[in-house]
């Protein structure tokens, strides 16, 4: 499982060095992954300090941290 949480928060950081930003369901559409990997993924993103979260009307947008972009 950990390999999956890993591949996919591969996947999100490229995303996201694409889109600049995106809510939780953008990135469950764009990266083609369950929802709650993406969300195993954005955790484990944010606790190694590579994105920010933020809580907009609709829901958890995330972008790469500045020391990241």
């Amino acid at each position: 499982m950990i390999m999956r949480i890993g591949i996919t928060a591969g996947d999100i950081w490229h995303y996201l060095d694409k889109h600049q930003s995106a809510t939780l369901e953008d990135l469950v559409k764009g990266t083609n992954k369950p929802r709650e990997l993406i969300l195993m993924s954005l955790g484990w993103l944010a606790r190694e300090g590579h994105i920010n979260l933020g809580d907009e009307a609709t829901g958890y947008l995330s972008r790469l941290s500045q020391r990241n972009s």
